[in-house]
């Protein structure tokens, strides 16, 4: 079980992991503001976490949503020769299929490690463009998330699969700040 200094500690090293290329874009733009808009934890267990044929635990799963529409969901993994180990599933404008169901289009992977450069201390991801898709049962705005499921092949052949379960706890959702919504519905539907 993570005390809330150490799960606040993790979760500031995923929020880097996916802010540093963020952030490196807004200073390009506008200055210095962050990109990452809402984040949400999800307290449950990985029933999978695969990366590239190793299997691991999680320690924390999360979900970062830009002001542009990039969405990513972030595992910390329990990786006893790497506590700076964190996985991102990266995609564009995600959209919901279905009130309950929301899919993300997996386009790269963000892999943190302890052999990364850092920046402020943390280390900065390695980006792999990637193919693959992310599908949430449950809904932010009911802070209720009941699965995440996630596969996706970067370039080089390698697999990153995870199967989340929610422990039936609401979500906790930060809203770092109001932007226009990205999220789509299927317009099929």
């Amino acid at each position: 079980m993570l005390n809330l200094t150490t799960f606040r500690f993790m979760l500031a090293g995923i929020g880097l992991c996916l802010a540093v290329p963020a952030l490196a874009e807004a200073q390009a733009d506008q200055g210095t503001k962050p990109d990452i808009d809402l984040y949400a934890h999800m307290s449950g267990r990985c029933r999978t976490l695969r990366v590239a044929g190793h299997n691991f635990a999680c320690k924390v799963v999360a979900y970062f949503h830009s002001e542009k529409g990039r969405a990513n969901f972030s595992v910390a993994l329990d990786d006893p020769t790497d506590s700076s180990h964190v996985i991102s599933f990266s995609g564009e404008y995600g959209h919901r299929t279905q009130e309950n169901q929301y899919v993300l289009a997996v386009d790269r992977m963000e892999l943190k490690s302890k052999d990364r450069p850092k920046v402020d201390g943390l280390p900065v991801p390695a980006v792999e463009l990637s193919n693959g898709v992310c599908r949430q049962s449950g809904n932010f705005a009911t802070r209720l998330v009941s699965s995440i499921t996630c596969s996706a092949t970067d370039s080089n052949g390698r697999l990153y699969e995870l199967q989340f379960e929610s422990d039936g706890s609401p979500i906790a959702l930060h809203r770092v700040r109001l932007s226009p919504p990205t999220i789509r519905m299927d317009p099929y539907r």
